[in-house]
């Protein structure tokens, strides 16, 4: 691979349904990390840890080591956590995880950086039998591809968000408004972290794109489901980076990709 980090996993879980016969689903994933064609560093971070179904992106803020810091402590937060048979207590353990980070980098931008703001986004999906789960902070973002169509699963917070939700700006005028790179919740924002959640059942062949800000502003909507329709993580992952690296780049960019294929249980 061309890009500063690839990889590529192959994982089984057990998909059940009562309305059918067992079925085994196929987890297969991408992750690929560019600090851009602006920047000297890189304050993003990405996880594809699909052997714990779980894949995770993180744009971190405050400026070079300091971001950085950030956006690894919640990866390396997320690396550590164990998965549970129990899908609501695994998710209460990525809760926990995120809100013990944002914990300590409030300690650190008090003692260590004079009370500067020190955070990052975060977006982190869970599979677990027949549903997935994501918890998110900030803009960076999941979209779904199925079925040849694109939907994005995560909704921003972001200050051009909340003025798109109150109808006082058009949502294809919100990536060039200048209040575009601001964001109303993130990891080591605030003393209480909140994140959002969702939930939903899996189809066959769905593919999960998660991604920092710096890929959805040098890529339309349309051009990532265009990008994403061979269905190969890896394919979709590096494709994505070659043509976001063809634009400006001016932001780093983190893409995590995974897919879930079902196959009989023979």
């Amino acid at each position: 691979m061309p890009y500063a980090t690839a990889q590529c996993i192959i994982f089984y879980t057990v998909l059940k349904n009562n309305n059918m016969t067992d079925k085994i689903v196929k987890w297969s994933a991408a992750k690929e990390t560019s600090p851009g064609n602006v920047r000297d560093y890189n304050e993003d971070a990405g996880m594809a840890k699909t052997q714990n179904r779980l894949w995770v992106v993180a744009d971190g803020m405050g400026g070079h080591e300091a971001g950085d810091v950030a956006s690894n402590m919640i990866t390396q937060a997320l690396d550590g956590v164990i998965p549970d048979v129990d899908f609501t207590h695994y998710i209460d353990q990525i809760d926990d995880a995120l809100s013990s980070v944002n914990q300590q980098l409030r300690v650190m931008a008090r003692d260590k950086y004079n009370g500067r703001t020190i955070g990052s986004t975060v977006v982190a999906m869970i599979a677990y039998d027949k549903y997935v789960a994501y918890l998110w902070a900030g803009d960076s973002r999941i979209y779904r591809v199925r079925n040849r169509q694109i939907t994005q699963l995560t909704r921003d917070h972001s200050e051009v968000q909340n003025l798109v939700d109150q109808g006082l700006l058009d949502a294809k005028d919100a990536e060039s408004h200048p209040s575009a790179n601001v964001i109303t919740r993130a990891i080591g924002a605030s003393d209480n972290l909140y994140l959002s959640t969702g939930i939903e059942e899996i189809e066959n062949e769905d593919l999960y794109i998660l991604c920092s800000d710096g890929l959805y502003r040098d890529i339309s909507e349309g051009e990532l489901l265009q990008l994403s329709l061979s269905g190969d993580p890896e394919t979709v992952c590096d494709d994505l980076m070659r043509v976001a690296l063809s634009r400006e780049a001016k932001d780093n960019i983190t893409i995590v990709v995974t897919k879930s294929t079902f196959q009989n249980d023979d």
